[in-house]
C-alpha cells in the first residue's frame, strides 16, 4: 500500500507560522533596540551590526521553520520520511555553512563592530528559542490530529 502526500497541511503549520511571526517581531524589536545602542556606542559600524546581528538571528529561525514547513508538505506528514529528515538536515548544515561564511566575512569587515554584533546575534538566536517555546505551548494540538483512521474498504498495515 503506498501513502501519496496529503495536501492538507499538518497540524503543525500553524504552530510555525506563529513562531515565525512572534520571531519577526522578536527580531524587529532587536534591530531597533540594536541599532540605536549599537549608534550610541559605535557609530554607524554599531548600528549596522546590530542590524545585520538581527537579521542573521531571524534568517536562521526562518530557515528552521520553513524547512519543516517544506519538509511537512513534501512528506505528506511522514515523520519518518528519509525525504523528512533528509531536508530538515539539509536545512540545518545550509544554516551552519551560512553562518560560518558570514563569520568569516564580516570578521575584518570595516563597517562591523564586533561585540554589537555578538550580542545581537546571541540575543536574536535565544529571543528565537523563547518565541519558539512560546509559539509551542500557547497552540492547542490534539495529539491524534493527523491520523486517518482506515476505511470499511482499507485494510492497515500490521
Amino acid at each position: 500500500m503506498t501513502t501519496s502526500p496529503d495536501p492538507r497541511p499538518s497540524t503543525a503549520a500553524p504552530v510555525l507560522r506563529r513562531a515565525l511571526i512572534y520571531g519577526a517581531a522578536l527580531s524587529f524589536a532587536i534591530a531597533i533596540v540594536g541599532s540605536v545602542a549599537g549608534a550610541l556606542v559605535a557609530e554607524l559600524p554599531g548600528m549596522l551590526s546590530a542590524l545585520i546581528g538581527a537579521g542573521m538571528g531571524f534568517v536562521f529561525l526562518a530557515l528552521t521553520a520553513a524547512s519543516i514547513l517544506l519538509a511537512d508538505r513534501v512528506t505528506g506528514s511522514d515523520l519518518l520520511s528519509p525525504a523528512y529528515f533528509g531536508i530538515v538536515i539539509g536545512a540545518w548544515i545550509l544554516k551552519f555553512i551560512v553562518f560560518l561564511v558570514l563569520v568569516f566575512t564580516l570578521r575584518d569587515a570595516a563597517f562591523v563592530e564586533p561585540v554589537v554584533l555578538f550580542v545581537c546575534l546571541v540575543a536574536a538566536v535565544i529571543g528565537g528559542l523563547v518565541t519558539d517555546i512560546i509559539a509551542v505551548t500557547r497552540s492547542r494540538v490534539p495529539y491524534v490530529s493527523d491520523v486517518r483512521l482506515p476505511g470499511k474498504d482499507e485494510i492497515p498495515d500490521l
